[in-house]
């Protein structure tokens, strides 16, 4: 794959595990931000508030280098780590997994947990439709009114997105393009003849 790509989730999705009476359902979200996460889970803890554990793992950035993963009171490593690994193992980033265990009585040992919460993830995510997502870049340009068309010319045939313009005497127009394209786009950008 190449630098500037990487794999998300296109939309939430659930699963669905039981074992010896405990049940977990599983939710995956797409999310871009640890604020997002924040989010999601104290929403996800109040929904269900009478579960005894709200788990959660988290992977965001194109790089992955943001990451966490929460037991919420299981024995350490057996609810978040499994869940963490779902989300590696699929290659994926910009994604929370929480699963929420309601308890059933019997005690599932450290194994049964990894094996419980591990397959619980990997419901949701099984049920995820996944998507290739371009890391990109944001460019800044100013240029003269009489540059305009050659410069509308170029962001036509780049394919890059428009996010803001402001054609006054000094023109400025703010783009997003894939990093792997975008010294392409500002070579072409500066070579705008001045006409």
């Amino acid at each position: 794959m190449e630098q500037d790509v990487y794999r998300t989730i296109e939309e939430k999705s659930e699963g669905y595990y039981t074992q010896l009476k405990s049940k977990f359902y599983s939710f995956a979200f797409p999310v871009s931000t640890v604020d997002d996460v924040k989010a999601l889970v104290a929403e996800y803890r109040k929904k269900y508030y009478d579960a005894r554990h709200v788990c959660y793992a988290y992977i965001i950035g194109a790089d992955k280098a943001l990451f966490r993963a929460n037991d919420d009171g299981e024995p350490s490593g057996t609810a978040g780590k499994p869940i963490h690994g779902q989300i590696v193992s699929r290659d994926l980033t910009d994604v929370l997994v929480i699963v929420v265990r309601y308890y059933g009585g019997v005690n599932l040992g450290t194994g049964g947990l990894i094996e419980a919460y591990r397959t619980a993830a990997h419901e949701a995510l099984e049920k995820a439709s996944i998507v290739e997502r371009f890391v990109e870049e944001t460019i800044i340009h100013r240029f003269q009114y009489s540059e305009m068309n050659a410069v509308m010319k170029i962001v036509k045939d780049t394919k890059c997105t428009i996010i803001a313009q402001d054609f006054g005497n000094d023109c400025t127009i703010t783009l997003k393009i894939r990093q792997s394209q975008a010294d392409k786009l500002l070579q072409k950008l500066k070579n705008v003849p001045f006409s």
